[in-house]
This record gives structure tokens, C-alpha cells and sequence, in this order.
């Protein structure tokens, strides 16, 4: 039980991170391109590449592990608005974007999981 609540309140407080961070990020770019969830995803793999890491190497508890990294992470990141906005600019015949869209945060997603991993080894 004290595992789903850790999920809960990790994934309550990554979702309300999410809504400020991703709006905050189309307030400065705009709304043509989904900047805000790109960037959401791309930092909530570079934190999960580097809490994974850290947490597994200093044996932390599966209740911190499952609150962290499925809770919290899992609320932050957003590759259903990820699908949702790229199907939309499909629909849009938006081809260029969506394209732009799908390459850009499967690349710099893994590459952002790939540094926090890094990052995370060398603490």
C-alpha cells in the first residue's frame, strides 16, 4: 500500500511539473510546434536515464524507486500528448513537423536517457 501511494503523489506532482514546465515553454516558442511536450519528454528521459542509474546503484527502496521513477516520472513525461500531437499535424498534412516531431524526441529522448545515465555513473 505505501508503494501506490508513493506512485500517486510522485505521479501528482510530475503532472503538475509537466503543466508548468510544458506551458511555460510554449509561452517562449509558441504553439506551432509542440515545444512544450518535446521538451517535457527530452528532460524526463534525461532524468530518468540519471535517477535510474542512481537510485539502482544506491539501493534505495522499491517504495522511493516505484514513487521516483513510475510515479513522479511517470506523470512528468507525456508520449501520449507526444502521439496526439503529432497526429494532429498529420491531420493537418503538417508532414514536415510531424516528422520533425517524432525524430527529434525519439533522438534527443534517447540521447537525453543515454547522458543521465552517464551522468549518474560518474557520482
Amino acid at each position: 500500500m505505501l508503494q501506490l501511494t508513493g506512485i500517486a503523489l510522485g505521479g501528482a506532482l510530475g503532472s503538475i511539473l509537466r503543466f508548468l514546465l510544458s506551458t511555460r515553454v510554449y509561452q517562449w516558442f509558441g504553439r506551432d510546434f509542440p515545444y512544450g511536450t518535446l521538451s517535457v519528454n527530452v528532460l524526463g528521459c534525461l532524468l530518468m536515464g540519471f535517477l535510474f542509474v542512481f537510485m539502482t546503484d544506491r539501493i534505495l527502496s522499491p517504495e522511493w524507486r516505484a514513487t521516483v521513477l513510475v510515479g513522479f516520472l511517470g506523470g512528468f513525461t507525456t508520449f501520449s500528448s507526444f502521439s496526439m500531437e503529432t497526429m494532429v499535424l498529420i491531420e493537418q498534412s503538417a508532414y514536415v513537423k510531424a516528422f520533425l516531431n517524432m525524430f527529434l524526441s525519439v533522438t534527443l529522448c534517447l540521447i537525453a536517457t543515454w547522458l543521465g545515465m552517464l551522468l549518474a555513473r560518474q557520482l
